[in-house]
């Protein structure tokens, strides 16, 4: 029985990922705000939370994050840009996964494979932005790319078996992106989770510190 954590457990994806976990007989512990108290913006919290879990664990996944923080959508231009909306997408979708990802090494186990993924977005790759826009989530994102790239670094020093990676779900049926599904492709939260499974099991050591989407391409930088 593989072990789970699965942090953002009551968002629409979250809690996809922990139905789809269970009922594959995973043994999942579910983390999130409005349950537990975990935020993940705070050391503290983070800390203290992480510390009580049954840890070693072997799939953690971080599927915090929001499109917009406290009413502020997404920016049509830079011209539109406002320091504490950028500040606030920084903190949730960039340093919270940050600080989950320093308690990694203690987390995960050293002598056999575990993965750790962080939900990313593919609007996050500088590769691939072609039309502007949307630049605090963005750059959060891209960060929080970054962010997945050096800890899979360091923690393959420690732990050779484990793979650190983010993830693009694509466009989900949730209430993160009620207001934008007529734009793109969309699938529900339960196809979105099942193709983010299927992504974790087919990953090896070697492709540790990268960016994949739900169907298990590479995402650019």
């Amino acid at each position: 029985m593989r072990n789970t954590l699965i942090l953002g457990a009551s968002g629409g994806i979250g809690a996809a990922l922990t139905a789809a976990a269970t009922n594959r007989g995973d043994a999942v512990t579910g983390l999130s705000r409005s349950r537990d108290g975990f935020d993940i913006t705070n050391s503290t919290s983070v800390a203290q939370h992480l510390g009580s879990v049954s840890a070693p664990y072997d799939l953690i996944v971080v599927a915090t994050g929001a499109l917009e923080i406290d009413g502020a959508a997404p920016e049509k231009s830079v011209k539109n840009l406002d320091a504490k909306a950028m500040l606030d997408q920084f903190a949730l979708n960039a340093v919270g996964p940050a600080l989950v990802l320093s308690h990694a090494a203690r987390l995960l186990p050293r002598d056999r494979p575990a993965v750790c993924a962080v939900l990313s977005a593919r609007v996050g790759s500088i590769g691939d932005n072609k039309v502007g826009g949307w630049i605090s989530y963005r750059s959060a994102k891209a960060a929080v790319n970054q962010v997945v790239r050096t800890a899979s670094i360091e923690l393959a020093r420690t732990h050779p078996h484990s793979v650190c990676v983010a993830l693009h779900p694509g466009t989900v049926q949730t209430a993160f992106t009620e207001k934008y599904l007529g734009r793109h492709p969309s699938v529900s939260a339960a196809e979105a989770a099942d193709n983010l499974l299927r992504v974790v099991d087919g990953l090896s050591p070697a492709q540790t510190g990268r960016f994949f989407d739900w169907a298990g391409k590479e995402v650019p930088w």
